[in-house]
């Protein structure tokens, strides 16, 4: 006969031999949103994947590499000919020569990326500057390496740093900051005195910078992408974080790389050879022919997610929503106090199971739940209709108003 108790008990001691860097953490509120919108056949404004084709190239330079059989391992750190184009487009971008053989690390997606730098440069009770609202990625990151976040809060309407706020983050514990520009959630990109300011705080107090740049070429209003490892004295204590996804709209391929001085990087690739081992063999090899577009491909993104977000924009404001310009990157966020909703994850329940619209709750994006429980988060990577169906059915919140 079955014994309930002895279920019991063994759930009991499975939960005891979890591990502590587990508690806490939670399922991505981003990808949950997804599913919702998934079984509520709700239109995905949530999380940031485009629903348009990536560029023909790219994908004939992956059916290519698959029919040649590049279906093997790559080297643990990445393709000989992809690294080779990785640092041939850093060395250009950064103003010096990045050797692939030595400071280039190609991982499973910009997401591995970060980890295993968090893995490989921080220590347990590291503390790890993160500007908040923040990318909800890099909490657990910390968490899952015994790193303590210390949060700076961005200032809106236009996400300005407060530095008095920043330096006083800045501590005798403290391994590394973490920089997301252009920016997710906000679409703040950061200048190149902001980021000057930052770099002498790194350099005084020994900091390493670990930076997002996944947007890179996502940017508006005459707005400029600065590298932070370009940055007096940072070349050396920065560690450049990118990926195929979001610039050439290959989300679901996972091929992501850092790049960084080579002591840095030779305990990255530690980590991820023993994490993932490497990222997709003909992707990589696809990724070739994808750092080969010319420039007019990179003005040609920025021009069409700029129709993108104005579309966006204008649809928010009609329906009554006030919304935070972005300046980079293709999320928007908006504030929902009009609607008279008691906090966001009760608006964005309703807007995706009687809208039909799928968003992301503004408080995924702060360690204070409070802090964004009148802002949702739009995204803007979609087709014309897309938005244009999302318009026609957020048109009925106007009768909340």
């Amino acid at each position: 006969m079955h014994d309930p108790s002895a279920t019991s008990a063994t759930v009991a001691r499975t939960m005891q031999t979890a591990s502590q860097r587990t508690f806490g953490l939670v399922e991505s509120v981003i990808r949950e949103m997804t599913r919702l919108a998934l079984h509520y056949g709700a239109v995905n404004l949530s999380q940031g994947y485009p629903d348009f084709p990536a560029p023909a190239e790219v994908k004939e330079a992956a059916k290519r590499a698959i029919d040649g059989d590049i279906n093997q391992y790559a080297i643990t750190w990445g393709a000989k000919r992809f690294r080779d184009a990785l640092a041939r487009k850093a060395s250009a971008t950064f103003g010096w020569e990045v050797d692939p053989e030595t400071e280039i690390c190609v991982t499973c997606g910009a997401t591995e990326a970060m980890f295993a730098s968090f893995m490989a440069l921080l220590n347990p009770g590291d503390e790890v500057v993160i500007f908040e609202p923040f990318y909800e990625n890099y909490g657990p990151d910390c968490s899952l390496t015994g790193a303590i976040p210390r949060l700076v809060r961005l200032r809106p309407p236009d996400w300005h740093i407060p530095f008095d706020e920043l330096e006083a983050a800045f501590n005798e514990r403290t391994r590394a900051i973490v920089i997301n520009t252009p920016n997710n959630p906000t679409g703040k990109v950061f200048g190149h005195d902001e980021l000057e300011k930052i770099a002498r705080l790194c350099c005084e107090r020994d900091v390493l910078a670990v930076t997002d740049e996944i947007y890179e070429y996502i940017i508006y209003d005459g707005q400029r992408h600065v590298p932070m490892a370009t940055m007096p004295g940072m070349r050396q204590r920065t560690v450049t974080v990118n990926a195929m996804s979001k610039s050439y709209s290959v989300t679901g391929w996972r091929v992501g790389w850092t790049i960084a001085h080579r002591d840095l990087t030779n305990s990255i690739r530690k980590v991820h050879d023993f994490v993932t081992v490497g990222a997709a063999a003909p992707l990589q090899e696809a990724g070739v022919t994808a750092l080969s577009l010319p420039q007019s491909y990179y003005d040609s993104l920025a021009a069409e997610y700029n129709k993108r977000r104005n579309h966006l924009l204008g649809i928010l404001e009609e329906c009554g929503f006030r919304c935070f310009r972005p300046q980079g990157a293709y999320y928007a966020i908006a504030d929902i106090s009009r609607f008279g909703f008691e906090n966001d994850t009760k608006f964005a329940e309703f807007l995706v199971r009687e809208i039909g619209v799928a968003v992301v709750p503004g408080s995924s994006f702060y360690r204070n739940p409070a802090d964004g429980a009148q802002q949702v988060r739009f995204a803007f990577c979609k087709k014309e209709e897309t938005l244009n169906e999302a318009a026609n059915r957020l048109r009925r919140l106007r009768d909340r108003l």
